[in-house]
């Protein structure tokens, strides 16, 4: 195609001006051109054979935007010889025979605005009006003026002719030419060579050989070449204008300017150093001053605020922040043995301290050899402070290693311990309680103190050691024999009596515990004198005959070894002479007291344990309806759902323990935990051996959830304390998996690495509504506190609800398996029936068969020996029937 014509279908494409000239009539009517008032218009018919031929295809050559194609007479001739009649062009051979120009133009009649899909213009004036349409007749005058001014009235752009101002030249001095010849390289190989196998040796790449030699690469100067000009293409864009206010800008310059310190006089500075008022505003801004430096340690202060600001997302499974966050450990340095973490517990006033027992790490046979070097080591349990991760705060002393202790819910300056041995220590730290609670500044006691941030207290007051003797121990020959496992208090609001029925607690403290050991009992205590004691001149001479130590409290006196246990149950399995071996008990929280800041004692009132020889009440109020039933986990893997009231031995007369309500050997190995779910009183979680369960209490079908063999044993557990779904379980390898029950219920939703050797001991705790901690012990004696993350500390808006649905539809997947399993041994015992009865009834009809089947076959017989009788001519049958005998 010629230039001139593609530069008339540029300037055409996109009109849409030839409408009004051809749109003469929009009516459609019998097509007569000459009628419609365009005699050069020649409607066709292009079938698609004939569009492929000319290259006119509609919606691919010919389309909306340019709906024409210029098509060579030469091909109109060509194809009307080739076929004949057949070519669409036939009706029109005599106008393109009569055709004065070379191209013919072929409009696409979309709208089929003539009758037929194409058209022919058959006088080159049409189509020079088609491409080139004219100007608006005068005709049409009038009716410009009655457009608004306003209206835009789209003007299509004119083509106009090319005229060179002699850029041409500068493309072609622009362009890049290549200049030099390029090499052509023809790499080939043998085909026998083909798919050989390659072997590669090593050889001093300095060398030459075998036509090889290493090419560095260095700068050539020949081809170094230097840029002189550089062009660079811009994009229009607004105006921008600069503006500066308070500010005159003349030109830059560089300038230095030297400053010199503004110092006082030596006569200034005596005078200043003697002013009442600036000795006054020191000391006054001096506490303000030492608070915001301590705050600037252990706080960030770039924290983002606006983003705690944000509402929470309520999408499960939020992967932002899952992970644990170390935030401080603490190690015993100065103990000589190597010793592990066996319980952990927050101090539930004192924020910031924690307390830990530790215990050798010793085999039993091991203890046994080394028992002698053992007794001159102190059993410890540690008071670590957030302040001075090296230096304990206190040191709580026992006869032996302690497994298991609790701070007392009425007063948390009383501690029970259990020891390895059997015994139960109690401790009294009222007359250190000013240690670890009073924050000292100055000197002096500071009113602002309770305002101070946590862990403010000074390393230098409590670097030396402070080691507090044990107020009472229980007896030896009426205690546990074995490693107390479990310790609980007891709640203030009843107290039992030696046959385990509950009554009201008149006193309106703790008073009693419970204790499981490996003895395979669980005895319960009462902290009270069981008698009341008489005043008498001997007991009094007795006692002013013990010398006390001045460091140990009088508070449990009456208790030192003499102390016994108010009720013991053992776990017997009835059947054999071996008894259950408990490891954990979990109560109803109703009857476990939990911590509270509202029962703690003051100093200034009057302790309430120091009057404790009043001893336990005759006259109680029994309290009915109460449930003494609770869970138990042994060290056979065993979960077992039990009652601690006793009931008496009809031949005997004895007190026995009721049989178990329900046990289920759910765990290949030690029961590690046995804890109540904080929100739902009901819901139980076990740990032990390498698989974890959740129970309901009074479903004793089965768990709701057990999960499959994990590839470590796990050790430890614990309940969230703000989410209902989420539970931590420590492993013998060090690591912690977090489940979440939204999110997984086959597997933990994440495991983190903590430490290198077994977790012992797992405690959660809240700080505050934006910040948690969780306490993870290990066995070599490390205490990890870790920062819990958003994700894992604050619950979802429905997580109770769906957690509570999740626990519920389980419950009835359970009840559902038990129905379907009796219904199955019922449909098994009645299949038995049946085939019981089957074969009974065979049994019968088989004889009187078989006596009739013996004289069929009898009759049979007769008749076959006649037969042959008769053809051997032995017998012969007579004209009445009989049968004679021949001789």
């Amino acid at each position: 195609m010629a230039p001139k014509q593609k530069q008339k279908k540029k300037s055409s494409r996109g009109k849409k001006s030839p409408k009004p000239i051809l749109a003469a009539s929009e009516e459609m009517e019998p097509v007569n051109m000459e009628s419609m008032g365009h005699p050069e218009i020649y409607p066709l018919v292009l079938t698609t054979k004939t569009q492929e031929i000319f290259n006119c295809r509609i919606d691919e050559d010919v389309t909306d935007e340019q709906p024409y194609k210029l098509i060579n007479k030469e091909d109109i001739f060509e194809d009307l010889r080739n076929r004949a009649a057949v070519s669409d062009f036939h009706p029109v051979k005599k106008i393109v025979q009569e055709y004065p120009g070379n191209e013919l133009l072929l409009v696409y009649d979309k709208d089929f605005k003539y009758g037929l899909n194409f058209y022919l213009i058959g006088t080159e004036e049409g189509k020079e009006n088609y491409l080139n349409p004219p100007e608006v007749p005068e005709e049409q005058e009038e009716y410009k003026e009655h457009i608004p001014e306003d209206v835009y009235v789209y003007k299509p752009p004119v083509s106009k002719p090319w005229v060179s101002l002699g850029s041409e030249k500068e493309i072609e001095e622009e362009s890049v030419m290549e200049s030099t010849k390029q090499i052509t390289y023809m790499i080939s190989q043998k085909r026998s060579e083909f798919g050989a196998p390659v072997k590669f040796s090593d050889q001093n790449a300095s060398s030459v050989k075998d036509a090889y030699i290493e090419c560095t690469a260095y700068p050539d100067k020949n081809f170094t070449l230097k840029q002189f000009e550089k062009d660079v293409g811009m994009q229009v864009i607004p105006q921008i204008k600069d503006i500066s206010t308070q500010t005159e800008w003349t030109y830059p310059k560089n300038a230095t300017t030297q400053y010199y310190p503004r110092e006082f006089s030596e006569e200034e500075k005596e005078t200043l150093n003697q002013s009442k008022p600036l000795v006054d505003f020191l000391n006054n801004a001096s506490i303000s001053v030492e608070i915001a430096l301590q705050q600037n340690e252990i706080m960030n202060t770039f924290i983002d605020d606006w983003k705690y600001l944000a509402e929470e997302e309520g999408t499960f499974g939020d992967k932002t922040d899952t992970h644990l966050k170390e935030y401080q450990s603490f190690t015993d340095l100065h103990s000589p043995t190597e010793k592990m973490i066996t319980c952990v517990s927050w101090h539930p006033t004192i924020y910031g301290l924690i307390a830990v027992s530790v215990a050798v790490r010793l085999s039993f046979e091991d203890r046994v050899y080394f028992s002698g070097k053992l007794l001159l080591q102190p059993s410890l349990i540690l008071f670590w402070s957030f302040s001075d991760p090296i230096h304990p705060q206190l040191m709580l002393e026992s006869p032996d290693d302690i497994f298991c202790f609790k701070f007392c819910p009425s007063d948390p300056n009383i501690i029970a311990g259990g020891c390895i041995n059997g015994q139960i220590v109690l401790w009294d730290i009222t007359a250190h309680a000013d240690r670890i609670e009073n924050i000292k500044a100055g000197g002096s006691r500071s009113k602002k103190a309770t305002l101070k941030p946590m862990f403010l207290l000074e390393p230098e007051s409590n670097k030396e050691a402070m080691y507090i003797r044990h107020c009472a121990v229980s007896s030896i020959e009426s205690g546990h024999k074995k490693a107390i496992t479990d310790i609980h208090w007891l709640s203030d609001t009843f107290e039992i009596n030696r046959m385990g029925s509950v009554f009201e607690n008149r006193s309106g403290i703790c008073c009693q515990l419970v204790t499981c050991s490996a003895d395979c009992t669980i005895c319960f205590w009462d902290i009270r004198p069981q008698k009341l004691l008489t005043p008498q001149t001997t007991e009094k001479k007795k006692e002013e005959s013990i010398e006390i130590p001045f460091d140990v409290p009088s508070t449990f006196l009456h208790l030192d070894l003499s102390w016994k246990p108010l009720s013991k149950i053992r776990l017997s399995k009835g059947e054999t002479s071996l008894d259950h071996c408990p490891t954990r008990i979990s109560l109803n929280e109703d009857h476990l007291k939990t911590l509270t800041q509202s029962k703690t004692v003051k100093a200034e009132e009057m302790n309430p344990y120091h009057n404790l020889e009043s001893g336990m009440a005759n006259l109680l109020k029994p309290i009915d309806d109460f449930c003494t039933k609770f869970f138990v986990g042994t060290e056979d893997g065993e979960v077992i759902y039990t009652d601690w009231k006793m009931e008496k031995d009809p031949e005997t007369g004895r007190l026995m323990p009721k049989k178990p309500v329900s046990i289920h050997t759910i765990h290949d190995g030690t029961v590690h935990t046995v804890q109540r779910s904080p929100f739902y009183n009901d819901i139980i979680l076990t740990v032990g051996g390498w698989n974890v369960a959740i129970w309901k209490e009074g479903v004793m079908t089965g768990p709701l959830l057990q999960s499959c063999c994990a590839p470590k044993m796990y050790t430890s557990g614990h309940w969230s304390l703000t989410r209902p779904g989420v539970f931590y379980i420590g492993r013998e390898d060090g690591n912690i998996d977090i489940w979440d029950l939204l999110e997984k219920t086959h597997e933990p939703a994440q495991s983190q690495n903590i430490c290198i050797t077994m977790i012992t001991y797992i405690k959660p705790w809240i700080f505050s509504a934006k910040q948690q901690f969780i306490a993870i012990a290990d066995y070599y004696g490390t205490l990890h506190i870790l920062e819990i993350p958003w994700t894992l500390s604050h619950p979802s808006t429905n997580e109770m609800t769906s957690v509570n649905y999740y626990f519920e539809r389980e419950v009835k997947h359970l009840e559902y398996v038990e129905q379907r399993k009796n219904i199955r041994e019922q449909e098994k015992k009645e299949m038995e029936l049946e085939t019981e009865k089957k074969k009974t009834k065979t049994y019968q009809k088989s004889k009187e068969q078989m006596e009739a089947e013996l004289k069929m076959d009898y009759e049979s017989y007769l008749e076959l020996e006649k037969t042959v009788l008769i053809n051997l001519g032995l017998l012969k049958v007579t004209e009445k029937g009989s049968y004679v005998d021949v001789v």
